[in-house]
């Protein structure tokens, strides 16, 4: 059990490592808004991930189910990914900010929204859907020849992709006390020019 456990964690890591528009997500609320926020994106794109798991561990990717609705799917994501670009620019040029709103509503809001966006996104988004699917093959037969081993497999999926997010969001932490407001807004208008391409490029392909 404890290969299988192993395996879950590498393929929750390979996932979640490559920085696409879920780490820049993360990194611009951590930087914007704390660390509560970015570990909020990143615990939902974790859970994603162990959503995914489960799917893979239930043979639910040979199937090709997963690859069946990837379309569809990137269509949803891509346009979710391009209106987040277009709020972090109108952000940018409205000034618009959240600390003139009363803190308990800010971070509520926040967190169930940084949660539930990277979640969706993370679960929307192709590659995602590709990589678990690449990823099944190099599991081998060992979730098939244990009692409950696909949940140790799911256990493992989170806790890697959970440790990755942990540790972006420190990075970007330590790198918020250097960065002034100033920086911030402009971060606002970077981010969302870059989300909106990405958007729209993914959209262009799922088209």
């Amino acid at each position: 059990m404890i290969d299988v456990l192993i395996k879950g964690i590498g393929v929750g890591v390979a996932v979640a490592a490559p920085v696409g528009p879920i780490g820049l997500l993360c990194i611009k609320r951590t930087l914007a808004d704390g660390r509560s926020a970015g570990l909020a994106s990143g615990l939902g794109a974790a859970s994603a991930d162990a959503v995914y798991g489960f799917m893979v561990a239930a043979g639910l990717a040979a199937t090709g189910l997963l690859v069946s609705y990837a379309g569809a799917m990137a269509l949803f994501g891509g346009t979710l990914i391009a209106v987040l670009g277009v709020l972090s620019i109108r952000a940018f040029l409205t000034g618009a900010s959240d600390d003139a709103k009363p803190a308990g509503a800010r971070v509520s809001r926040g967190l169930l929204s940084a949660f539930a966006t990277t979640f969706t996104l993370t679960f929307s988004n192709p590659m995602t859907i590709l990589a678990f699917v690449a990823l099944v093959s190099g599991l081998g037969a060992s979730p098939a020849s244990h009692p409950g081993a696909a949940y140790v497999l799911v256990a493992g999926v989170f806790a890697g992709s959970a440790l990755w997010w942990l540790l972006l969001v420190m990075v970007a932490s330590t790198a918020r006390s250097r960065i002034t407001p100033r920086e911030t807004r402009w971060l606002d208008l970077v981010s969302g020019a870059v989300l909106v391409i990405w958007g729209l490029w993914i959209v262009w392909g799922a088209l």
